[in-house]
């Protein structure tokens, strides 16, 4: 889960997954589907003979999104209402209707990428036809000519030219409108183009949170880094799947522990590392193993003077002075 406010992330539960067979199948059965409309000659105009429309709301999970919705509600279950949460951010691999679907069905908003060739029209804004329905659909975004009137904010740094455009827009494959936002990049000096196109189902949503949050989820890659750099999660020789998956947990359990004691330890020291805090707890225990072997127990001061002392060998930044015990 990702505080918005404090701009950090924090692991609840971590699974170690081996994809199913029918996960297996159903991975190979789309690349051979995609392989096979690549190779299969172009077919006539129109629409096929004897098709029937599909009814787009109802939508079949594979085994993946059956896997994330399961933990997802599992997740909302045992937060119980405790917390607040409104937006689950996924990467481009969900940015369809299916995944959409799937976290709508859960009480949430998707906030997620499309493809950067992704067909996106307009709402119909022209004249009602005289006959039949009003179209949904109107003028089609075309990338290298984004239309002005949605254009919300335009910033220049380092060369770089930064257009955000944000719409209302309609997609083939979504039965629902789209909150989209595209990010659109010019380096003045060479020309060279490229844009992202972020989408959600929270219509409202201004285009700066909708960024902002899809940033967020890179939070959770500190927390894999903090794992493995301070906390041995890359040091384990766990090979049943049980205990790896238990050493996993307790390692992000650190770093949410981790995080809750450098708060309260930057208040007084704002350069406070997480090396400092395991310099800090590993000399306080050496004080104290070593106190016990003493035959009596030095004064409070000097006691205090002593864990200073020792709980500042191994920090990074120092905070106080060195203390003589002489």
């Amino acid at each position: 889960m990702i505080n918005v406010r404090l701009r950090r992330s924090s692991p609840v539960k971590v699974e170690q997954i081996a994809r199913s067979a029918a996960e297996k199948a159903a991975c190979k059965a789309k690349a051979q589907e995609r392989k096979a409309k690549k190779s299969s000659e172009k077919r006539k105009p129109g629409r096929p003979k004897g098709s029937k429309n599909k009814d787009k709301q109802q939508v079949e999970l594979n085994p993946e999104l059956k896997r994330i919705q399961a933990a997802l509600q599992a997740l909302l279950k045992q937060i119980g209402g405790f917390i607040s949460l409104k937006y689950l951010i996924l990467d481009g691999h969900f940015g369809n209707y299916p995944s959409t679907w799937m976290v709508q069905q859960s009480g949430l908003h998707l906030i997620s990428k499309l493809r950067h060739d992704a067909g996106l029209y307009l709402p119909y804004a022209g004249p009602k036809p005289k006959r039949g329905p009003y179209p949904k659909y109107g003028q089609k975004i075309n990338y290298a000519n984004l239309p002005d009137e949605h254009l919300q904010q335009s910033t220049v740094e380092d060369g770089i030219q930064t257009d955000i455009y944000q719409a209302k827009m309609w997609n083939k494959e979504f039965p629902i409108p789209l909150n989209v936002v595209i990010i659109h990049k010019t380096n003045l000096k060479t020309q060279a183009v490229a844009h992202v196109v972020l989408f959600s189902t929270d219509l409202d949503l201004p285009f700066d949170l909708l960024i902002d949050d899809y940033k967020l989820r890179f939070q959770i890659e500190f927390n894999f880094r903090d794992a493995k750099q301070y906390w041995g999660l890359e040091d384990f020789m766990n090979v049943e799947q049980t205990p790896v998956t238990n050493a996993a947990n307790l390692w992000l359990f650190m770093v949410n522990l981790s995080q809750l004691l450098l708060d309260r330890y930057r208040l007084d020291d704002p350069a406070f590392s997480v090396l400092d805090l395991k310099a800090r707890y590993r000399g306080d225990r050496y004080v104290d193993e070593t106190i016990k072997m003493l035959p009596q127990k030095p004064d409070a001061d000097l006691l205090a003077a002593i864990f200073i002392q020792v709980a500042g060998l191994g920090r990074i930044h120092s905070a106080h002075p060195a203390v003589s015990t002489a």
